[in-house]
């Protein structure tokens, strides 16, 4: 007997909507059609913007008070259906059950930490003394919000990527108009289910599901959004970018994260790490392990102990509590990456595990021997695939790190501090973790990149500073 499937709704200036036109949601894994949801026109995007203008400016802003009471609601909600959420993420994307759960406690974590950061929305007094002429000035500067965010996000973290703008917008007294990966749509959807329940006001936020090429244009570039923040692909973003003319951007983008083994490091610690930076959500993580550099005398050893770990993750039913990989978002990426790595094995690389592909699976695949020329060196896999290589020094390590154009995290194992401090003054990247893998990375901190990893940074209270403007008050008194 067939499974009923639902036509979801989306939230289009405070109301759930339908239209005439529909797509559907599949299960990347079995291809299972699980929902039906609205595929909305270029009208629809601009009756959402103009929805928003209007609750911004009708609004005169919402007390911090009560921003900070939405937020709390919301995480407290997400906590509360933990599970509910869990099994959408898991449902629509590619991640197990188990990264799943994590994804929604992290999304959970990021509003508590946006309600948080809305009672430190706070400016400080200037010193207008210090100019000679100025002595009867006083006066202060403080930020306010900027009125209508456009948000884009992807489907890898399709709950938690769209908390960190939702989240941000909303702390800081802020419209935003969310448009969700279509092949992941069901999570943003049942986020905003929570703020309508937590009383969120009508039109401060909308998300608006369909095609990327026929609503990104219009949400880029309507004149009444006043900033634009992104999450994504490099070519994408860089349309974007070329498209938002002058208005404040955010850039999210794509990585090709080196990790550096020493011959001082705790080889087994870094090979779990590793491990997991590499695989976790089938490599589909902008900051996972794509290369690791290895000292030479423990190379051997690394590269062992690392093949041995990664044949014994299980690759399988997302569902199942067992399961450490899943299927690839779709077909198509999974053959995209089967072809990466058949071009490297022609160009002299070796596969020291997996390369083997059924439908959306990639099995963890380990590389030795890249040329470095090879487009699976250069550019992001976004799967579930790793190149080890040896190097002679730390030297050798950082400057073959820095020979991409991207740079948003990276890694180094070793127990030498001054080493640490080398990597950490060379590796030209937006975060370096000492002693774990470039996947590390809570919420609260600041997360972006440098070269063509993006421009800007997410990360609460840094979201929050883009978000907003600084306005200064100067008060010329009577002189008596």
């Amino acid at each position: 007997m067939q499974t009923k499937v639902d036509t979801v709704p989306m939230l289009l200036g405070g109301e759930w909507v339908h239209t005439e036109g529909i797509f559907e949601v599949e299960n990347p894994q079995s291809q299972e059609m699980i929902a039906r949801v609205p595929l909305a026109s270029k009208q629809d995007m601009t009756h959402a913007i103009e929805k928003a203008h209007q609750a911004f400016v009708e609004s005169n802003t919402i007390p911090t008070h009560e921003r900070m009471r939405i937020l709390t609601y919301v995480a407290d909600f997400l906590v509360e259906h933990s599970e509910d959420y869990a099994r959408v993420i898991a449902s629509e994307g590619s991640k197990t059950i188990k990264e799943a759960r994590s994804e929604v406690k992290r999304a959970s974590q990021t509003l508590r930490i946006s309600a948080e950061e809305a009672r430190r929305m706070k400016g400080e007094t200037i010193n207008f003394d210090q100019n000679e002429g100025s002595e009867n000035r006083i006066g202060y500067h403080y930020r306010f919000p900027i009125g209508v965010i456009g948000a884009i996000t992807p489907f890898n973290d399709p709950l938690n990527l769209v908390a960190h703008k939702v989240g941000p917008a909303i702390a800081s007294g802020n419209a935003i108009v969310v448009k969700p990966a279509s092949v992941t749509p069901l999570s943003a959807l049942k986020l905003a289910e929570a703020f309508m329940e937590a009383g969120l006001p009508e039109g401060f936020l909308s998300v608006i599901t369909g095609s990327g090429k026929e609503l990104g244009e219009n949400l880029v570039t309507h004149p009444l959004v006043q900033m634009v923040s992104f999450t994504g692909g490099s070519q994408a973003g860089r349309r974007v970018t070329e498209k938002a003319g002058i208005k404040k951007v955010s850039m999210e983008l794509g990585s090709n994260s080196p990790v550096i083994i020493l011959a001082d490091a705790d080889i087994e610690g870094a090979v779990k790490s590793c491990v997991s930076g590499a695989f976790s959500a089938a490599g589909q993580n902008c900051i996972g392990v794509q290369r690791i550099y290895v000292e030479k005398e423990v190379y051997p050893h690394f590269l062992d102990s690392f093949v041995s770990s990664t044949l014994e993750l299980k690759v399988g039913d997302k569902m199942d509590e067992t399961t450490d990989v899943g299927p690839m978002i779709e077909e198509t990426e999974a053959v995209r990456v089967e072809k990466w790595v058949e071009e490297a094995v022609l160009e002299g690389a070796t596969i020291e595990a997996g390369g083997k592909r059924e439908g959306n699976f990639y099995y963890p695949t380990v590389l030795t021997g890249v040329p470095h020329h090879a487009q699976i060196a250069k550019e992001e896999i976004f799967g579930p695939v790793v190149m080890i290589e040896a190097v002679e020094s730390l030297e050798e390590g950082v400057n073959k790190s820095n020979q991409v154009n991207y740079g948003l995290h990276a890694g180094i194992f070793t127990k030498n501090i001054d080493h640490s401090f080398y990597a950490i003054k060379h590796m030209n990247v937006g975060g370096i973790m000492i002693n774990d893998s470039s996947d590390y990375r809570i919420d609260e901190m600041p997360f972006g990149g440098t070269k063509g990893s993006g421009i800007g940074r997410e990360g609460v209270k840094y979201a929050i500073e883009s978000m907003t403007e600084q306005k200064v008050v100067c008060f010329k008194l009577e002189e008596k």
